[in-house]
Parts: structure tokens; C-alpha cells; sequence
């Protein structure tokens, strides 16, 4: 009799729950996905209902799997509690379980702990087929978008750019918002403070400060003073001016805590309150969900539950020993009568999974404090007192509002209205509840309004002694610029990407150069900025935000069964294809994405610089270069910064750095320079010797062509030369190029040199230019008469040679 086969993504995964499950059971991990859609093309027939076609992409791992589960009685598929983790559950069973004799089941649990995965395992249930279908439709949708949009933007801006159907909606919010800065306008506006001090009390204890709020019974909003004239006036007004209070009012403020952690709403507390980013606090969430080693007898345990969730739930026995812990520690009146219920404000959340909490509330951060690291620890602590929290009582402020008004001199008693009407606020904590725990940090440009401001005991008609009378300039600010967490609240609040999707698409617009981090701020590139701007002006339904949301809605739909996956992606891929043609003729004739600055050309004086982007990222050109190198371009290019205040600055020209090359034309030393393709050797001799040669890899000298002794069959003057391409394949080229473009992959048979052409081989720094329709057509009409080779060609030779020396 066999073992029973689990099988998890992770190795740390497998560990821990082997430990659990004991004798009769084997637990191994297939590495996170085993089979994909392929890298080398678009693998979706949109002919037939978008089928996939999938590849195996961890071959080794699946010969293992399929090993192990041939000696299984059973396979139990323990993947993540998703759609990502039942996708992969699926993708394992169609890739190891051949024979399908095996009974395969699915099992899941929200936590990685003894109770919750025996019971996992004892209710089995099958592969949600709902679930897979979403995750698929997800990976088609963003395959279709990626792979059909991408190819436009490398023509046009940059090759090795990527569009996406969520990624790029990102980088539009974070290009939107910093146009937003630009463009601020700052809005002068002015307030009144009095600094007043109770009639016979003694500075500072009964000092306090109140603001003009009303003049002659008018509530005054944020720009009624809008200059330094307007509120010299008013303080010249007030000169003479008695203060008393005219009302006071006090009561009770309840402030709630905040529900426990989702996803989104952990992103964005671990990056205010522990600088982490989304990244680093997923990375550091899967460690403690797949499990710590805590010592004792417990040993391997996962400390908290799954943490890609939308959900606020929290199961009845979390709650239960919470409510125990909080009594223990803090007391009976820390307890609300009942446990709290929190709902999900994301779009599309999915109720029945459980927020993020610690698997046990009585295993406090102090606990494990020496089996963690530093900053491991920091969220661990972190989730542990945002859930003890959410289940205590709320926080109870006394809260004070004391309005002001203002006599003239000869008065005795206020009139109705006053003249001029002040008001003070002050707010102080009565009872801390879930503040005893935990409070939560605000994003930039918020406040928080129960922040404590005492004021003194003060009655209805005290008397008040001025101590100041203080006029204020203030200017509008702009809009805060994105940071990873309000970037991420942001999309969450759209409906934008799902918890599994935040962490990798803040990563990947980074990665693609389209955002730069600067000083914990998200700020597009120009690369972003071009890249949207051209997306926004052909594609605006794909970087729609209402039609991403909608489509996200969709997928959630497919989920939970109310919709079907192929109907969803047939609605989308239509106008999708239209929208796609039409944008390809558009740009048929739109000449390559630049950026032209008021820089004017330092070489020629007559052109201006213009931003471009090259291989090794942005760089500054002249305007009047040609590729056809007439008489009148201008070759000049540079690289640059932007200094604090965003203006461009050229890189100082520096002298080539000259190396121990030597040039195989004319003798003369070669200089180490760099063009948009990234370093190259140059003769020192330029421009008596135009001589050049690339850099390979490894930082050396690519070898020159070797002679091979065979003419050209093209020209009958040139010789053929043995080249290396990009990827290091073989070709040979006539030595006439660029006045013959002949080349090919094989010399079989051609014929012996009789006499060397002394025309210079092609320079190694230049590419071979495509040869035209024309001049294929010409070549094709006078073949050269070879034997057939006796072995098949490979694949690799049949390719066009033009495409091969590109």
C-alpha cells in the first residue's frame, strides 16, 4: 500500500506540513507553477474559444511528480487558497497525473497549523473548475493585450518594452497625478488666529489658541481672506477688540478601531509605519505563512494566515481567543458586548476567505522575538496588533468646542451676531481602548482630527485676555504624489488588479524603467510618459480605468460561476482587434517617439536635442541626424541627468578611454566609446579611419571575420567572411558589404577565392542592413548551383539569412 501524495507550491510549505501529517503521507512541493503559456509566441487560438496552449516549464520537477505519484494511492492537492493556487492545482494534476487512475483530491486551509490542515485533509473536495477558469481567462486576457500591444511599442519607442492590461493603467495613474503637480497653480489664502488666555489664568496652562470662523454672522470658507490687505484689515478691526465665551459644548467621541488586515491594507501600513515595500512585506508575509521553527513543542508552525485576501471575516475561534486575551491583559471594559463584524470595501472582495491575522492571537510578538528576523519580526507584530485591536472596545475622547465672540470697546454684552465669531477645539483621550494596542498611521496631506489639544476649563460668558492676534498666510498645496501605498489604495478603491496582483505590478513598472522610486515617491520617466500618451491615444479602452474595473468584475463573475470565461474574452477581443488594426494604420507612417527639448545642438548649432531612448535607456540626439548621413546631419548625442528642478544636464564629455586594441585596418590604437547599443572600439584614427568593432559580453573585442578562401557568389569580387551574429551563430557576408549585402549561412560547395578583393571588410560596429524586396527579388533570379547537402538543414538555417545577420 502506498503513501498518500501531497503536493504545495513551496518547499518551506512542504516541511511544515509533512511534520503535521506524519507516517502514510508524503509531502513534496512542484516549485510554484509547472506548466505555462510559452515565451517564444502568442500560444492562444482566438479561432477556436481563446484555447491555450500550455508547455511544461519545469520538466524535471514533473518527471519527479509523476514518479512519486506512480507509488501513490491518492493525490491530495494543498496549493494556496486562490485562484492562483487552484490554477496550479489544476496545471499539476493535468501534467503529472497521466494515467488518471489516481484519485486526485483538493484541500485547502487559510492557515498552516496542525488543526487546520488534518481537518483540510479529512474534507477533500474536487478542483473548482470556476476558479481555474478565471485564473485562465485572466492569463489569456493579459496575453492577448501583452503580446499584441507590445510589438507596436517597440517600433515606435523603445524594443524589450511590455504593455499590460493592468500595469499600464498603473503607470497612467502615477503619469495623471504628476501632471496634476505640474500644472498646481498654488491659491493664496489667509487665516486669524487668537492666542487667548482665561480671564485670570496664568500662561501657558490656560492658553489656547482659536480661529475667525464668522464675521457678522457669515461663516468665512478657506479663501474669504485671499490676501495680506484683507487680513491687515480685519486685525486692525480687532484692535480694541474684548473676547468672552459665548458657547460651549462637550460631549463624548467614539473613535472605532480599524478592521483587521487585507492585502491591500497591509501594503500600505507596512510601507507608512515600516518603510517596507510591496514587495518586501508579500515576501516577508509568505515566510511567516508557510512557517517558523518556534521551538518547543509546537517546532515548524505557520505564524500567520494566507495573506492574499480581500476579506475583513475572521472565523468565530479567532475571535473567541482573542476576546480571552484582550480580558487577561487589559480587562472587561477593553471588550465590546459583541465580537465586531467588519465588511469589505474593495470592489469585488471575497467574503468567505478570513483577513490576515496571526494563526494564534496568544502567541505574542515577544514570543518568537528570538526565532525572527529583525524586520520578519517588525510585521509579525505589525498584523499581530492590528487584529488584538480590531476586536477591543472603542477609544472615547472628551471633546470640547468653545465659540468666541467679540465685543467692541464700548460693549458690554455680545450682539447677535457678534462682529467677529472665533472658535477653539480641544479633544482629549477618556478612555484608550483599542489605542492601548494600536493606532493607524495616516497618509501624507491627512490629519488626524482625534489628535489631542487640550483647553482649559472655560464657561459661557468667561472673559478672555488677548494675548496675540496672528495673521497667517497659507498657499494651496498640490496633490501628494503617489507612494507605493496610496498607489495601491488607489487601485483597490478603482477596482483595479486583486490582492495577488498589487506587489508585481508596482514591481514590474519599475522594473521597465516607466516609474522611478525617489525618496519613497512614485515618479513616472519620460519612458512612462511617452508610453501612456501613445497607449491614451490609441488604445484609451485599455487604460480606461471604469473598463479595467469592469473587466476585473468579470473575471470575478467567471469565479464564482455567473458567467462563462470564453463569452467574457470574445466581448473583449473584437473591438479589441478593431481598435488594434486601426491603431497599426494610424502608425503605419508615425516616425519613431521622441521628445524635443529647447536644448539647441552644441555640434552643429543649428538643431535641437531631442530625448530618445536606446537600448541602455534615455539619451539626447540632434534633430538633424540622418541615417542616410547627408551632408547636412548632425551625428551629436549625449547622456544627461535632470538636476532637483527637473532641467536637463548633459553629461560632461570626458576623453575615450583608449585600450590595448589595435586596429586591424590602419595600425592606430582603439578607443573604447558608447552609442545607444551600449560600449564599442573605435580607431583613434577617426575620421581618416572610420574603422569599428563590437564589445561582446564578456567585455571583449568580438573576434574579427575570418577569410575563407570562397568568393562571393553574388558580386564575384568580394570574399566570403566568417561572422558571428547577435547570439553568437555563425554566417559568413561578402567583404564588399555594404556594396554587396550577399550572405549566407553554409559554404557548401561554393567556389574558391582566386583573387581577394581589396575592399575593407564591413566595419564590426555596424549592422547589416535588411536587403529590400528589390533586392531579394534580384538575388532570387540568379541562384547559385550548389549540391543539395546530404543532411537536413536545421531549423535554425532556413531562416532568411537577412533576419539572421539582424
Amino acid at each position: 500500500m502506498g503513501d498518500k501524495l501531497v503536493i504545495v507550491e513551496s518547499p518551506a510549505k512542504a516541511k511544515t506540513i509533512q511534520k503535521y501529517l506524519g507516517r502514510g503521507f508524503r509531502v513534496t512541493s512542484s516549485m510554484g507553477h509547472v506548466r505555462d503559456l510559452p515565451k517564444r509566441d502568442l500560444a492562444i487560438d482566438v479561432e477556436h474559444d481563446f484555447e491555450p496552449s500550455y508547455e511544461v516549464t519545469k520538466q524535471k520537477v514533473v518527471s519527479e511528480l509523476r514518479q512519486a505519484a506512480r507509488s501513490a494511492d491518492a493525490i491530495y492537492l494543498a496549493t494556496d487558497p486562490d485562484r492562483e493556487g487552484e490554477a496550479i492545482a489544476w496545471h499539476i494534476t493535468e501534467a503529472v497525473n497521466e494515467s488518471q487512475r489516481i484519485p486526485v483530491h483538493r484541500v485547502v486551509f487559510q492557515e498552516i497549523t496542525r488543526n487546520a490542515v488534518l481537518q483540510a485533509i479529512q474534507t477533500p473536495r474536487t478542483i473548482n473548475a470556476n476558479l481555474v477558469q478565471a485564473q485562465q481567462a485572466r492569463r489569456v486576457l493579459d496575453r492577448l493585450v501583452g503580446y499584441q500591444l507590445s510589438p507596436l511599442l517597440w517600433d515606435k519607442v523603445k524594443r524589450g518594452l511590455s504593455a499590460g492590461r493592468v500595469q499600464s493603467v498603473a503607470v497612467r495613474l502615477i503619469v495623471e497625478r504628476e501632471r496634476a503637480v505640474e500644472a498646481f497653480v498654488a491659491v493664496e489664502y489667509w487665516t486669524i488666529e487668537a492666542d487667548l488666555l482665561k480671564e485670570g489664568g496664568t500662561a501657558p496652562r490656560d492658553a489656547f489658541k482659536a480661529t475667525l470662523i464668522e464675521r457678522e454672522g457669515k461663516k468665512l470658507d478657506k479663501f474669504a481672506i485671499g490676501n495680506q490687505e484683507q487680513a491687515d484689515a480685519i486685525v486692525a478691526d480687532l484692535a480694541n477688540a474684548a473676547y468672552r465665551v459665548q458657547k460651549v459644548t462637550r460631549k463624548d467621541k467614539r473613535r472605532s478601531p480599524a478592521p483587521p488586515f487585507t492585502t491591500s491594507t497591509l501594503q500600505q501600513e507596512a510601507g507608512r509605519k515600516l518603510g517596507f515595500s510591496a514587495k518586501k512585506t508579500m515576501t516577508l508575509a509568505q515566510r511567516l505563512y508557510e512557517g517558523i521553527d518556534v521551538g518547543g513543542d509546537e517546532g515548524t508552525v505557520g505564524l500567520i494566515t494566507y495573506m492574499r485576501t480581500d476579506s475583513t471575516t475572521i472565523s468565530a475561534e479567532a475571535q473567541a481567543e482573542a476576546r480571552e486575551l484582550i480580558a487577561q491583559r487589559f480587562g472587561q471594559e477593553y471588550l465590546p458586548e459583541k465580537p465586531p463584524v467588519y465588511r469589505a470595501k474593495a470592489k469585488g472582495a471575497q467574503e468567505a476567505h478570513e483577513a490576515i491575522r496571526p494563526t494564534s492571537s496568544s502567541r505574542l510578538p515577544d514570543d518568537v522575538a528570538s526565532k525572527l528576523e529583525r524586520d520578519m519580526l517588525r510585521l509579525y507584530e505589525l498584523i499581530w496588533k492590528r487584529f488584538v485591536a480590531s476586536q477591543m472596545a472603542p477609544a472615547i475622547f472628551d471633546s470640547t468646542t468653545v465659540d468666541i465672540a467679540t465685543l467692541s470697546q464700548n460693549q458690554s454684552q455680545p450682539t447677535t451676531p457678534p462682529p467677529y465669531l472665533f472658535r477653539a477645539t480641544g479633544s482629549v483621550l477618556k478612555f484608550p481602548g483599542f489605542l492601548a494596542v494600536y493606532n493607524v498611521s495616516l497618509d501624507e496631506g491627512e490629519e488626524d482630527e482625534d489628535s489631542e489639544r487640550r483647553l482649559p476649563l472655560l464657561a459661557e460668558g468667561n472673559g478672555l485676555d488677548l494675548l496675540q492676534l496672528l495673521p497667517i498666510q497659507h498657499f494651496t498645496e498640490p496633490p501628494p504624489r503617489y507612494t507605493e501605498a496610496s498607489l495601491v489604495k488607489e487601485l483597490e478603491r478603482l477596482g483595479i488588479g486583486r490582492p495577488s496582483t498589487y506587489a508585481s505590478i508596482i514591481s514590474t513598472i519599475q522594473d521597465r524603467e516607466y516609474v522611478s522610486l525617489t525618496e519613497k515617491k512614485l515618479i513616472p520617466t519620460t519612458l512612462g510618459r511617452v508610453v501612456t500618451d501613445l497607449l491614451v491615444a490609441h488604445f484609451p479602452k485599455i487604460v480606461d480605468y471604469d473598463f479595467t474595473s469592469a473587466l476585473e468584475q468579470q473575471l470575478d463573475d467567471i469565479a464564482d460561476g455567473s458567467k462563462a470565461w470564453v463569452p467574457v474574452l470574445r466581448d473583449f477581443y473584437g473591438p479589441f482587434q478593431e481598435t488594434l488594426a486601426t491603431a497599426q494604420r494610424e502608425m503605419r507612417n508615425v516616425k519613431r517617439e521622441e521628445i524635443v527639448t529647447e536644448l539647441v545642438c552644441p555640434k552643429c548649432t543649428q538643431g535641437h536635442l531631442a530625448i530618445k531612448f536606446g537600448r541602455n535607456g534615455e539619451f539626447l540626439a540632434c534633430t538633424r541626424y540622418s541615417k542616410e548621413a547627408q551632408a547636412d546631419s548632425c551625428d551629436f548625442t549625449s547622456d544627461f541627468h535632470r538636476n532637483s528642478d527637473g532641467q536637463i544636464v548633459l553629461a560632461k564629455a570626458s576623453a575615450p578611454e583608449t585600450s590595448d586594441v589595435m586596429c586591424n585596418l590602419c595600425g592606430r590604437p582603439m578607443v573604447i566609446k558608447k552609442s545607444r547599443f551600449g560600449p564599442f572600439l573605435g580607431c583613434s584614427g577617426y575620421p581618416e579611419c572610420a574603422n569599428t568593432r563590437r564589445i561582446g559580453k564578456d567585455g571583449k573585442p568580438v573576434p574579427l571575420p575570418l577569410p575563407t578562401g570562397v568568393a562571393c557568389p553574388k558580386c564575384s569580387e568580394g570574399e566570403l567572411l566568417q561572422r558571428r551574429g547577435r547570439f553568437g551563430r555563425p554566417f559568413f557576408g561578402c567583404s564588399r558589404y555594404p556594396k554587396c549585402d550577399y550572405v549566407t549561412n553554409s559554404l557548401e560547395e561554393l567556389a574558391p577565392v582566386t583573387t581577394t578583393s581589396a575592399e575593407p571588410a564591413p566595419p564590426e560596429g555596424e549592422v547589416a542592413k535588411k536587403p529590400t524586396t528589390k533586392q531579394r527579388a534580384n538575388t532570387a533570379k540568379k541562384p547559385v548551383e550548389t549540391k543539395k547537402p546530404a543532411a537536413k538543414k536545421s531549423a535554425e538555417a532556413k531562416k532568411p539569412a537577412a533576419k539572421k545577420r539582424a
